[in-house]
């Protein structure tokens, strides 16, 4: 989660773009949980 919360900071990826890195049913291989992508950007995923 580090490297995405640097990112995020850093304004290299958008909180959009970074839905891609989310793990979810549809996305297996996602990097972080929904909870962990609240955490980085401040707004809840959907």
């Amino acid at each position: 989660m580090n490297f995405w919360s640097l990112a995020f900071k850093l304004n290299w990826v958008t909180a959009e773009k970074l839905k891609g890195a989310v793990k979810t049913e549809d996305n297996p291989f996602g990097e972080i949980s929904p909870e962990e992508y609240k955490e980085i950007t401040g707004v809840d995923f959907q």
